[in-house]
């Protein structure tokens, strides 16, 4: 065959016994995930980073599955697409999955946990395990750094989780027309490194709340990396007082949020709109005269100083007036970045290294991803 290859697929040995892929039969599984899951897990240690954040309230003498196995296990699981916590009573005894978690694949003593182990686990988790988790993920992130990076962006998001029956701090979200938790994921920028999630209710947060979050990651990170510049990313529902604020005050670290549109802003923009619209009109015009391909869009920036009422002082606002064969859509951004030229800011890398786009669609590219191939039960994985 052309792309045959003769060397068969080795892997580390458990328990004494050696561990290879081949087609003779035997006990078969069909998921091979779990195998290069261990793999990867034995490299960065996440399992056993998440395992010490959690008190294990059970009585040594009735533990039968250690609490990195459990977490290995269910983790290993979604990652396979098996969302459903009941999908344990059969994979428990799956050679793969038991392998996975480092146990004798033949051996029926050393079956994996069952479903209602798993209910017990997720139930017996409080607020002090969920908040030691939470910065066991920030630990993990800063731990894939051979040393302290030059900067950093931390984009910031609410996604959607749709929830089943009556769970608890389930609502009505009327954005997403579902009931959901709406937990905050925060990525790395540059290489979409996750950095911590937090899981909370299905309600929009305030500002408050968004800059508690930011009140205790911030002062964590700088801690472990005090030289590295710190570009705190998000939507216009982050660009509030309360997070701007926490952000202002602290060096190397600052801010470019969107910002929705109001009176104000838009009698701003009315000028350059004009402009925009006459550019393209020239450019389309010019466009049919040669039998050359319409332009998709033509753009204007400025910046000018602006300050809502709730605001404790001016910011910088950026403004793209962009007009379409749809019709006008401008864009505005706040930021506390003073050196990129308005043009930089949306469609350049941001200086100090800092490799990422402005635009919307990049800025939301993680989370659309995310989105995409997470399952609906992703709760469990951020430990309701």
């Amino acid at each position: 065959m052309r792309y045959s290859n003769p060397k068969q697929l080795c892997f580390p040995p458990v328990a004494g016994h050696t561990l290879r892929a081949d087609f003779e039969g035997g006990a078969l599984s069909s998921d091979f995930g779990p195998l290069l899951l261990r793999g990867v897990d034995r490299q960065v240690g996440l399992t056993e980073r998440l395992a010490t954040a959690i008190h294990d309230k059970r009585h040594l003498s009735y533990i039968d599955h250690p609490l990195r196995d459990l977490l290995a296990q269910r983790i290993y699981q979604i990652a396979s697409g098996y969302a459903d916590g009941n999908d344990a009573n059969s994979l428990r005894h799956d050679p793969g999955f038991k392998l996975g978690v480092e146990r004798l694949p033949l051996d029926a003593t050393q079956d994996l946990a069952s479903a209602p182990t798993f209910s017990r686990l997720e139930h017996s988790v409080d607020r002090k395990d969920v908040y030691r988790l939470t910065t066991a993920l920030v630990d993990q992130f800063m731990a894939s750094y051979a040393e302290p990076p030059a900067a950093i962006v931390l984009d910031l998001d609410h996604s959607d989780d749709p929830t089943h029956g009556q769970q608890e701090f389930a609502f009505y979200n009327h954005h997403y027309k579902s009931y959901c938790y709406l937990p905050l994921f925060i990525f790395e920028g540059t290489s979409h490194a996750l950095v911590t999630a937090c899981l909370r209710p299905g309600v929009r947060p305030t500002g408050a709340e968004n800059a508690m979050i930011l009140a205790r990651l911030l002062p964590y990170l700088r801690q472990r990396w005090p030289h590295t510049h710190i570009l705190v990313r998000g939507d216009s529902h982050f660009a509030t007082p309360e997070v701007m604020d926490v952000i202002a005050h602290r060096r190397q670290t600052d801010f470019v949020f969107g910002l929705a549109g109001n009176t104000v802003l838009l009698r701003h923009a009315a000028p350059l709109l004009q402009e925009a619209r006459c550019l393209h009109q020239q450019r389309t015009a010019l466009a049919r005269a040669h039998g050359q391909r319409l332009p998709a869009s033509s753009r204007l920036y400025e910046e000018f100083a602006y300050a809502a009422a709730s605001w404790s002082r001016p910011w910088r606002v950026v403004l793209k007036a962009e007009v379409m064969a749809a019709g006008d859509n401008p864009r505005f951004v706040v930021t506390s970045l003073a050196a990129p030229p308005p043009q930089m800011l949306y469609e350049q890398p941001f200086p100090l290294s800092l490799q990422a786009q402005c635009s919307r669609g990049q800025l939301h590219w993680p989370f659309v991803n995310l989105d995409a191939k997470i399952p609906p039960d992703v709760n469990v994985l951020i430990f309701s």
